[in-house]
């Protein structure tokens, strides 16, 4: 049976090895030699990369890799950065008129 390989950037160092899978945690420098290594071990059938380091992977050597690997190469969208919302003057009037905070979706 083949097995699946997450490849991540350090800050998401425990997430996918928590599940039991494989995890390789690499920098964005060494992704070329570790996705190389991965394609090259007839053991792996599915390869996700986290779409971090798939930015500093150069378009031509995934296509590349793709026509002749027999696996699937899949990038996985990057979690996305908290956003801090400012509250606005309706929904302060709102908060001090009824005395509860609301949260509004427009």
């Amino acid at each position: 049976m083949k097995r699946i390989v997450f490849i991540t950037p350090p800050d998401a160092r425990y997430g996918f090895s928590l599940t039991g899978v494989r995890q390789i945690v690499t920098a964005p420098e060494t992704i070329e030699p570790t996705l190389m290594e991965l394609v090259n071990d007839a053991g792996i059938g599915v390869i996700v990369i986290d779409e971090r380091l798939s930015r500093e992977t150069p378009p031509e050597l995934l296509q590349q890799i793709e026509k002749r690997w027999h696996g699937l190469i899949v990038v996985l969208p990057a979690p996305e950065e908290a956003v801090v919302a400012e509250e606005d003057y309706a929904m302060r009037l709102i908060r001090r008129a009824i005395g509860y905070q609301v949260r509004l979706r427009l």
